[in-house]
């Protein structure tokens, strides 16, 4: 499993590593009952805190996309398609919400931003 932490970014080092999992679940990569590295090995492999990689499982747990059982580790959590598709339309309205701030700032009009949408949805 390769995660990349970044520095450069404002991104807190275990939300890199929860969306990062995350993706690799919501694409297939890892599947149901895939287990995870332990925290103390991810932390060792990314040369952080096992405090950090503890917060990372935490929120993946939360979240429903991983169990964890004392003594055994990690896994990957069966998946609800709904539940997946939630995630992808709450990911979708982000990346939205940031392209029109976007675009506010560079003096772009709401009519203009959804002819770039409509443009792109056509290709």
């Amino acid at each position: 499993m390769d995660i990349i932490i970044s520095n450069s970014t404002g991104e807190p080092i275990y939300e890199q590593i929860t969306s990062q999992i995350k993706a690799m679940i919501m694409s297939g990569e890892l599947k149901e009952g895939d287990a995870l590295p332990s925290m103390r090995n991810l932390a060792a492999a990314l040369r952080i805190s096992v405090i950090t990689t503890k917060r990372a499982y935490e929120d993946l747990e939360r979240d429903g996309f991983i169990e964890s059982y004392t003594g055994k580790g990690s896994f990957v959590k069966a998946q609800n398609k709904e539940f997946l598709k939630e995630e992808n339309l709450r990911q979708i309205e982000s990346l939205f919400m940031e392209a029109k701030e976007k675009a506010r700032l560079a003096g772009i009009s709401d009519k203009e931003l959804k002819e770039m949408l409509e443009i792109i949805c056509e290709e």
